[in-house]
């Protein structure tokens, strides 16, 4: 299979979640199947399907989870420089309405635009690999065509 490119911090953030899962989360749905068994009737018992279907996502969100990190292929950032590529931190102004975006670029699974992190994988981040400072982009929006100017690189 494919590695799946991450930051550190992305890594880490999957890391956690999965130890809550398997150190917390799983052993109360477990505890919760039993107090649902012991009401008796499992046919019309609302709180051991709940509780089942819980497990479910958890034994799920487990599995996917473990598949990412094993496939994880993390990059330090700190460790780039030149022209943008996966890890960048980069600041660009909209060449119409002269509003700046600052965005890192990052994989499919830390990406969160409230937060700045931009899948590797956008219109906007593919469009910005391979540049740099000063350059020029084109971006295809639903809105139509957007012109960006790259102001900075940082690789932080």
């Amino acid at each position: 299979m494919e590695k799946i490119p991450m930051t550190r911090a992305g890594y880490a953030a999957l890391d956690e979640e999965l130890k809550i899962l398997k150190s917390k989360d799983r052993p109360e749905i477990i505890k919760a199947i039993s107090e649902a068994r012991e009401h008796g009737d499992l046919s019309e018992n609302a709180e051991y399907h709940s509780a089942r279907e819980k497990q479910s996502f958890i034994e799920g969100r487990i599995k996917e989870l473990s598949g990412l990190i094993s496939l994880a292929n993390v990059i330090d950032p700190t460790s780039l420089s030149g022209a943008i590529k996966f890890g960048a931190t980069v600041t660009i102004v909209d060449e119409e309405t002269d509003q700046e975006k600052t965005f890192q670029i990052v994989g499919e699974q830390e990406a969160d635009l409230t937060k700045g992190l931009l899948n590797v994988a956008s219109p906007i981040a593919r469009a910005l690999i391979g540049k740099e400072e000063g350059d020029s982009i084109e971006v295809r929006t639903p809105g139509g065509e957007k012109s960006y100017e790259v102001l900075s690189v940082k690789f932080v």
